[in-house]
């Protein structure tokens, strides 16, 4: 029924449309007929009169063909022709023969009709004019006033017919609205009713729907695995709690989403099954096993993919996989065994360790191939820390398949069951023989000298320890021997460190061999050595030792092409007698042996009592010197280097001087080599470098000229790794051009600094800073060190200025070093001129710059300052 009425209310509307299409096209025609026949009036143009008959005939048929179906009596061709010449839909025929056939006394088709035809009425007084036109035109020309009135009456005609063609299409659809409506509420009503029937029997479906679905859906999202389902395409159509849960997205975010968006294949299965990677929220991912399986969704085919969270499983086996692998590639055998400790497995590092394999250990139980270090069985305490701990570690020695013992360091752990119970034990074991060899060998190189092997200082003193234990049980004496080597120095400047070395050794083993078993031999630096003669009972025994060492090192030693002799100096202190303590002892032996070396030299000397205050006075000296840089009690005075031809200052040398607070002014020559001796020699270094440049710094504020710095330097300081980054800081810091600081060195500290030398110096020339040898001809040198490019400067020393003017050797001396000089391009500077005489000899030899008393002594700043002042003579 609704259907019939949808269908009759869509027919309506059809038909409705059709008849006011055709209006239109009526409409157009009859005002078109009435232009044209107008333009024919005014102009008398054929074509215009054709054109009006044209659409003057369309308005006719249309009337006729209405009425010739009102009255029943048309010929279906006919009208149809008719109908398609007044542009009528051809859907819309059908409606309108049935409307006119049957609706024309309808309300509002009446009205239509009505209209209509008298329309057709006043449109047929058109003709009449037409015809009347085309025969005055056929005479000639009508007259003008004749045209205004066939035009007027034409305008006529079209004005009654206006209201007439409007008054159709307005019944027209005031009949069809109200049909419509009588319509619609049918179909509403039709469709109230429908509705309610459809809604009970759907009620009643839905109701076993729901019950099904609900069933459904409880084991969809109760479900562990998660479930999605897609389309043909891949994309996700919907999916269970589980898989909401594990993607961290909501169902509405997942309809629609490709699941390979989601899901990351790694490995296809020979079952079928997928193992992947199923990405989740904030990147977190799992590995999941998908299989997939097809089914239908009413109409719709869809691919229902199982995923199950393997990521445990997956964890687990890739454990037991490391744990294997590791098992087979750790350097530690391992053993397990059961709770009686059978051996049931080992793994390769075993093997290879011991030869044993887990079949040649069955039925063998692992603590029985293993003993504690002193060969006792490994004892039950054992197994009780392990109940109680649930580990143990130790070291052991354990067997080899081939008999052979070595020491083991062995740790073992417990696995129990759930009920807590032993079921199997974990040894883990490690080869120490080479760590065995290692310690000893690390505690060899902590206790003994790397260059002789003799024991050092620690070990030393650590078995005088030991001796004066003994003596004190056994009420004996022991004596302790302090070696000091004669001219040793000397020839480490001449030959340099590797030859030192070398000698060194040399000593070492025929102090060794003197000493033999009766004593032990050490070195505590240097070349100082020390001796410990334990279970002594007279002075004498002592003696004898001494006079035999003394004799050894006298004899000339051969390094390469060298034979080197020189001698030794022995100190020797007796417990308990020159002390009781070892600090003692090793300081009144030294105090001995500075007294032999002090009085002959090749000597021995037994510590005495008035020795006692010659130590206490050198350890006050020591102690005074380092209190010295805290208590600020050292300055520096300046000695002018002068252009020797107009005698004006072109540098100032630094020299060190100690202001004692009780002693007054201490000579460099007392306290630099206790400074050396005590290893504070550096810190003094670095205290005049810093001071000189502070110094130099003040006086360019000053505006003073620009003048040169030279400082001495240790071989203590020189020597050092960080020795350049010092020098580089220290210039930074008080803005001096590297080009105003000379650095002067000793020809001994050139030797003694061996190989390292030459890659210090060529650094210091690469830095822009000067460098001087100072005191030349005063070592023992082979001069090769000159050829340096570094080397910029050469001090000739005083002592052969000195006698310049009186002695021929000083004199020939003095001359082979200035033409040195000139042919290696070195700058000379003399020292120690202290008259004219010497002024002139050396100035007419060409050497152009010294320092000595004749232009100043060593001098505060300030008197500097005044030198340095332009109306200042030099030597004034």
């Amino acid at each position: 029924m609704i259907l019939i009425l949808t269908w009759g209310s869509i027919q309506i509307q059809v038909t409705l449309s059709g008849f006011l299409n055709g209006e239109s096209a009526w409409s157009k025609a009859q005002k078109q007929a009435v232009v044209d026949l107008t333009a024919y009036a005014e102009t008398g143009e054929p074509l215009q009169l054709e054109r009006f008959r044209a659409n003057y005939q369309l308005l006719l048929s249309d009337g006729a063909a209405r009425d010739a179906i009102a009255d029943g009596r048309y010929d279906p061709t006919q009208v149809r022709v008719a109908m398609e010449r007044g542009r009528i839909m051809p859907e819309a025929t059908s409606g309108i023969l049935l409307m006119l056939r049957c609706c024309t006394n309808a309300p509002y088709m009446r009205e239509a009709i009505r209209a209509w035809r008298a329309a057709d009425s006043v449109l047929r007084e058109l003709d009449p004019i037409a015809h009347e036109l085309q025969q005055a035109y056929a005479t000639g020309s009508p007259d003008i006033a004749w045209i205004s009135h066939q035009v007027t009456r034409i305008y006529a005609v079209n004005e009654r017919i206006d209201p007439l063609t409007h008054r159709f299409p307005v019944a027209v659809a005031e009949g069809a609205d109200r049909l419509g409506r009588a319509l619609f509420c049918c179909v509403l009503l039709a469709a109230s009713i429908a509705l309610a029937l459809w809604l009970r029997m759907a009620t009643r479906a839905l109701q076993r729907i729901r019950g099904t679905e609900e069933r459904f859906s409880l084991l969809f999202d109760s479900a562990a695995d998660a479930i999605i389902m897609t389309d043909d395409s891949g994309l996700i159509l919907g999916a269970n709690q589980t898989a909401q849960q594990w993607t961290g997205l909501p169902l509405l975010v997942l309809d629609g989403v490709a699941m390979s968006r989601l899901f990351v294949p790694i490995v296809h299965r020979s079952d079928g099954a997928i193992v992947g990677q199923l990405l989740g929220a904030n990147g977190i991912s799992r590995i999941v096993e998908m299989r997939e399986s097809s089914a239908r969704w009413g109409a719709q085919r869809v691919v229902q993919s199982i995923l199950r969270d393997i990521t445990e499983r997956v964890t687990l086996e890739k454990q037991q996989r490391i744990a294997s692998e590791a098992l087979a590639g750790i350097a530690e055998g391992v053993i397990f065994s059961d709770a009686k400790r059978y051996v049931t497995r080992v793994n390769t590092a075993h093997i290879h360790m011991t030869g044993f394999t887990a079949k040649a250990l069955e039925g063998v139980r692992f603590d029985e191939i293993r003993a504690l270090p002193d060969g006792s069985p490994i004892p039950d305490s054992v197994w009780a820390t392990l109940d109680q701990r649930g580990n143990w570690s130790g070291e052991v020695v354990s067997r080899r398949h081939d008999g052979s013992r070595y020491p083991e360091l062995l740790s073992i752990s417990i696995i129990r069951d759930a009920e807590g119970n032993v079921e199997h034990y974990v040894a883990i074991i490690n080869d120490v023989s080479e760590a065995k060899a290692h310690e000893r060998a690390l505690r060899h190189l902590a206790t003994h000298d790397s260059l002789t092997d003799l024991i050092n200082r620690k070990e030393f003193e650590r078995c005088c320890e030991q001796a004066i234990s003994a003596a004190k049980g056994r009420n004996s004496m022991f004596a302790v021997l302090f070696i000091d080597l004669d001219a040793f120095k000397a020839v480490n400047d001449s030959y340099t460190h590797a030859v030192g070395d070398r000698l060194l050794v040399s000593v070492a083993s025929r102090i060794r061999s003197e000493v033999g078993g009766r004593g032990i031999v050490g070195r505590i630096g240097g070349d100082e050595f020390t001796v410990l003669l334990p279970d002594l009972y007279s002075r004498e025994a002592t003696s004898r030792i001494a006079n035999r060492l003394l004799a050894a090192l006298a004899k000339p030693i051969q390094i390469d092409e060298h034979e080197l002799a020189l001698g030794a100096s022995i100190g020797i202190a007796c417990y308990p007698l020159d002390g009781s303590d070892v600090p003692t002892l090793i300081t009144n032996a030294d105090a001995a042996m500075y007294a032999a070396k002090t009085e002959e030299r090749n000597a021995y000397r037994f510590f005495g009592p008035r020795m006692q205050a010659d130590v206490r006075r050198r350890a006050a000296f020591a102690a005074e010197l380092r209190n010295a840089i805290a208590n600020d009690e050292f300055y520096l005075a300046y000695q002018p280097t002068v252009d020797m031809r107009t005698e004006n200052i072109i540098g100032v040398e630094a020299l060190v001087r100690w202001k004692h607070p009780l002693r007054g002014v201490v000579s460099p020559v007392d306290f630099i080599p206790m400074a050396e001796r005590i290893g504070l020699i550096r810190r003094i270094d670095q205290w005049v470098l810093r001071t000189a440049l502070k110094q130099l710094r003040a006086w360019d504020i000053a505006g003073l000229p620009s003048i040169r710095l030279a400082v001495n330097v240790s071989a203590s300081w020189f020597g050092q790794p960080k020795f350049m980054d010092e020098i580089r800081i220290l210039l930074t810091e008080f803005r001096v051009a590297p080009g105003r600081l000379m650095l002067e060195i000793t020809e001994g500290t050139i030797l003694r600094l061996g190989d390292d030398m030459e890659r210090a110096l060529h650094q210091l020339h690469n830095l822009g800073v000067r460098l001087a040898i100072d005191d030349f001809g005063t070592g023992y040198s082979s001069l090769s060190y000159l050829k340096l490019q570094s080397i910029s400067h050469l001090k000739i020393d005083k002592s052969f200025i000195a006698g310049l003017a009186t002695d021929k050797a000083d004199y020939a001396i003095v001359q082979a070093a200035l033409a040195l000089c000139k042919q290696l391009g070195l700058q000379p500077v003399a020292e120690g001129i202290e008259t004219r005489e010497q002024h002139g000899v050396l100035l007419g030899s060409g050497c152009v710059e010294g320092q000595g008393y004749l232009y100043s002594r060593p001098v505060e700043p300030q008197v500097i300052e005044g030198m340095l002042l332009p109306d200042i003579q030099v030597n004034s």
